[in-house]
């Protein structure tokens, strides 16, 4: 039973559930970087996952979907960035009315659109990618066939995105304005477009994750579908202690509890606690987390402008 749950198979699972929460996740390593904290990543998921399903049912371009997902996970941010960055509206209370704007919208639009409630018709996501020589070796080449192109995308992301953070000019600014926007800001950092960056970068990479959901994982948009991963990929940044690796490790953890919860429906265990697995993994990983891991300074503080 062990075996069976841990195989191979499972840890490809694993992978695609990551896949999501790892963009997701990603961005808000950038948003919070640069002290802004993006609890609006829930909704700029579903966003992305319904306009990925609108633009690839009328254009039948799924990677045109995906750029689209992405610009609309954006703009979606953008009034977030607006709201708490100019207006310095509370940064939480500014997510949690994003969600809920996103989740009655895309409710909306889909059966206005899609004319009927629930589920949009069947979408037809990326050709999947075979890695040469990898996916050959018995076992292991599981991981490495019939991969869709937006897990191989989403680890070159983490990579770079370590890149940038920590081995660029713009990352030391970025990361210095969610730690002390007042000395960045005398060194002439303009913080508030660095915020900004940091903010629609989150909303970017959350809509990609949310096209990977409608595209490649369900090949369906259904309404609310993203269940939660916003948040799970917000607890997995706090656990990876905002860097990219640390996140994708994280996310990797969440997804393989995810990829066992399916292995383990139809054992006789109810499903109500089979589908409990990941949150409660969520809340147990927090529970231990919190209070050991070191958020930027000005993670979540409006910054005032001093003025001469």
């Amino acid at each position: 039973m062990i075996f069976a749950l841990f195989s191979w198979e499972t840890i490809a699972s694993a992978i695609r559930m990551t896949t999501p929460l790892a963009f997701a996740s990603l961005g808000g390593v950038y948003s919070e970087r640069s002290g802004v904290v993006n609890i609006a990543l829930e909704g700029i998921m579903l966003v992305g996952a319904f306009f990925a399903a609108v633009f690839a049912y009328f254009f039948k371009n799924p990677w045109f979907a995906i750029f689209m997902a992405g610009i609309f996970g954006t703009l979606l941010s953008l009034i977030h960035a607006v709201v708490s960055i100019n207006f310095k509206v509370n940064q939480i209370v500014s997510g949690v009315a994003l969600n809920m704007l996103a989740m009655g919208g895309t409710t909306f639009l889909s059966r206005l659109i899609f004319k009927a409630a629930g589920s949009s018709p069947h979408l037809e996501g990326l050709t999947p990618w075979s890695i040469p020589i990898l996916s050959l070796i018995p076992g292991i080449g599981k991981l490495f066939s019939n991969l869709s192109p937006l897990i191989v995308i989403m680890f070159f992301s983490v990579v770079i995105s370590h890149f940038i953070l920590f081995k660029t000019v713009f990352g030391l600014r970025l990361r210095s304005v969610g730690e002390n926007p007042h000395a960045a800001d005398t060194l002439g950092i303009n913080v508030y477009l660095y915020r900004y960056i940091g903010v629609l970068l989150s909303g970017f990479l959350g809509g990609v994750g949310g096209a990977f959901l409608s595209l490649e994982h369900a090949r369906v948009f259904v309404e609310t579908m993203t269940v939660g991963r916003g948040f799970i990929a917000l607890a997995a940044m706090i656990f990876g202690k905002w860097t990219p690796f640390g996140s994708l490790g994280a996310c990797f953890l969440f997804g393989l509890a995810e990829a066992v919860r399916m292995r383990l429906e139809g054992v006789g265990i109810p499903t109500q606690f089979i589908q409990m697995i990941p949150y409660l993994l969520t809340m147990l990983i927090l529970a231990g987390v919190v209070g050991k891991a070191t958020a930027p300074a000005s993670d979540g503080i409006p910054y005032e402008k001093e003025e001469l």
